[in-house]
C-alpha cells in the first residue's frame, strides 16, 4: 500500500508536467513560427519479487516473473517541427520557410541563434531586424528611397528605388539547418539556442540541398492544433484523476488496517 501511495503520486506528478506542457502550447496557438512540444514518459525501477525464468523445480520454469513497477518519470518535452499553416499578410519583409530551416539572427552579445519566426522590420538604419531588433545575419541593409523590396525563393534581396526601373541586390539570405531540430533549446522570444543534442548548423541557399525556399509576404502560424490540444488535455485531465483515485483507495486501505489495531 505504501509503494501504490508512490506509485500514484509519481503518475500525478507526471500528468502534471503533461498539462503544463499542453497549456504552453494553447498559450502560443497565435505566436508566429512556434512549433508544439509534446512530453514523453518511462517507467522507473521494478521491483523483482521473483525473476522471469526462474526454477519452479528441478525440471521446470515459472513462465513469467514476480515484478512490481515504482511508477513513471519525464524522459523528455520535445518539439516537433511540423510545418504551420501559413498566412498571407503581404508585408514585403513577412517571410515564410517553405520546408526545413531556420532563419539567423546575430544576439547583442554576438552569438548567433536561429528561429522560424520570418516577422522581420527594418532598423532605422535600414538593417533588416526581428522583433526584438536583432539584425539578420548576414547583415542586409535597405537602402534610402527604396520603395519596394523583393525576397526571392533563393533568397535574393532586391531593393527598388522610385528612380529605378529595375532593382539592385542588396544582399542574400541564408538559412541553416540541423540534423535534430528537436535537440535545439529554446531561450524565448522565439529564439532557439544549438547544443550537442542538435548539432552544429549546416548553412545552406533557400531551396537547396533539402534546405526549404523562401516565400514573401507570408507568416508561418504555429502548428498547434486546439481540437488535438484540448483532447490530450481531457486525457491527462482524466489520468491525473485515476492515479488520485489510487492514492485514495490506498489510504482507504490504510486507515482500515489501523482500524484493525484498535
Amino acid at each position: 500500500m505504501q509503494r501504490a501511495l508512490w506509485t500514484a503520486a509519481s503518475g500525478m506528478v507526471a500528468q502534471q508536467l503533461n498539462v503544463d506542457t499542453i497549456a504552453n502550447n494553447l498559450a502560443n496557438v497565435n505566436t508566429t513560427g512556434f512549433k508544439r512540444s509534446r512530453a514523453r514518459f518511462q517507467d522507473l525501477l521494478y521491483q523483482t519479487l521473483r525473476a522471469p525464468g526462474a526454477s519452479s523445480s528441478q525440471r521446470s520454469q515459472y513462465p513469467a516473473g514476480v515484478q512490481l513497477g515504482l511508477g513513471t518519470r519525464a524522459a523528455a518535452v520535445e518539439k516537433l517541427y511540423s510545418q504551420g499553416d501559413f498566412k498571407k499578410t503581404d508585408n514585403s519583409l513577412d517571410l515564410v520557410i517553405q520546408g526545413d530551416g531556420f532563419f539567423k539572427v546575430t544576439l547583442p552579445s554576438g552569438e548567433t541563434s536561429y528561429t522560424r519566426d520570418g516577422a522581420f522590420a527594418l532598423s532605422r538604419d535600414g538593417q533588416i531586424v526581428n522583433a526584438e531588433g536583432y539584425p539578420l545575419e548576414p547583415a542586409i541593409t535597405i537602402p534610402q528611397g527604396t520603395v519596394k523590396i523583393e525576397v526571392g525563393s533563393d533568397g535574393t534581396v532586391t531593393a527598388i528605388t522610385g528612380a529605378q526601373t529595375s532593382g539592385t541586390q542588396v544582399g542574400s539570405i541564408e538559412l541553416a539547418s540541423f540534423v535534430n531540430p528537436s535537440g535545439l533549446r529554446a531561450t524565448g522570444q522565439n529564439l532557439l539556442m544549438p547544443t550537442d543534442a542538435s548539432g552544429d548548423a549546416t548553412l545552406g541557399t533557400p531551396g537547396q540541398n533539402g534546405i526549404g525556399a523562401l516565400g514573401q509576404g507570408f507568416l508561418e502560424v504555429s502548428n498547434v492544433s486546439v481540437v488535438n490540444e484540448l483532447v490530450e488535455m481531457i486525457a491527462a485531465q482524466r489520468a491525473y484523476e485515476l492515479n488520485s483515485r489510487a492514492v485514495k483507495v490506498s489510504d482507504d486501505m490504510l486507515s482500515q488496517l489501523n482500524a484493525l489495531i484498535r
